[in-house]
């Protein structure tokens, strides 16, 4: 069997150095503030604000959650983010996705001010991701891939990698990221489209498998001795289980381990690491600005 990455106790690490960090930007006058911007009941979104507002409270930084109606028009959730650039005790801004339909998200994340976008995704973020500006702030799942690697000892100087998935929320960002000086992995990029996918898997050291489709990759995928990151988080029904479903990624856990050096399991890999990254950006955002 591979090595389970344990990305709970890695997210455990990342909070306890932000723990600390916020205690020195106390001592510095900084109180750190991260807004949650919540439009609609989406129950799953309602889940995720509730987690980061709890973890803001245990390390000390200060939260503002902000709950609007399904029927916000954009104009209206426009204005609030306005107000949010413009308050000083505010250094980070999220707007939970996805919103109501009638919201259009693009132009939301264009609206925020790139120095509180603590999300990574305006524009001038992406541009400084690409360009390697460490000024920029990186989306917080691929960041937190990129932090499980670390502490996996994973050798990226030359590996292969392969990202299955395009989105700008982790498979473009993982890519640049692992390309980028210092970590050198040679990229190849591949989607639900590409011809001859298994084999462009085979042929990986790191595979990131982040497509939305549950248990996708087989073990016939993974190449013997691979790492494989499983960014998906799928609901499977599932009449065992007393909740009628169960939690899967985009791999097939039990027989990729078997190949696998290294492998995170679906829950607990990468799923923890991701609002433990949004706090690492928050407390930057409030180095940044002071």
């Amino acid at each position: 069997m591979s090595k389970v990455i344990d990305g709970k106790a890695v997210a455990a690490a990342v909070l306890e150095e932000c723990r600390t960090e916020v205690e020195s930007l106390k001592a510095d006058g900084i109180t750190p503030g991260l807004a949650v911007v919540l439009v609609g009941e989406d129950p799953a979104s309602q889940v995720y604000v509730g987690s980061k507002v709890r973890t803001c409270g245990d390390l000390g930084i200060y939260s503002r959650k902000i709950e609007l109606p399904t029927e916000t028009t954009q104009e209206e959730l426009l204005k609030v983010v306005a107000d949010l650039n413009a308050d000083p005790a505010i250094h980070g801004i999220l707007v939970q996705s996805p919103p109501p339909k009638h919201i259009d998200e693009e132009a939301v994340v264009r609206a925020l001010d790139p120095r509180k976008d603590v999300d990574g995704f305006h524009p001038e973020n992406v541009a400084k991701l690409a360009l390697e500006d460490p000024t920029g702030f990186v989306p917080c799942t691929p960041a937190g891939c990129m932090r499980l690697l670390k502490e996996a000892g994973v050798e990226t100087s030359g590996a292969n990698a392969v990202v299955i998935g395009r989105s700008m929320i982790v498979g473009k960002p993982m890519a640049l990221l692992l390309m980028a000086r210092g970590v050198d992995a040679t990229v190849t990029v591949a989607h639900s489209r590409s011809k001859d996918l298994a084999g462009i898997c085979r042929e990986a050291d790191i595979l990131v498998a982040a497509v939305g489709r549950p248990e996708m990759v087989k073990a016939d995928w993974v190449k013997e001795g691979a790492v494989v990151i499983d960014v998906g988080i799928n609901r499977v029904d599932d009449a065992s289980k007393k909740r009628g479903y169960r939690l899967t990624g985009d791999v097939a856990y039990e027989e990729c381990a078997e190949k696998a050096s290294a492998i995170t399991p679906v829950p607990g890999g990468v799923g923890p690491m991701t609002i433990a990254m949004l706090m690492k950006n928050t407390l930057q955002s409030a180095r940044q600005l002071g």
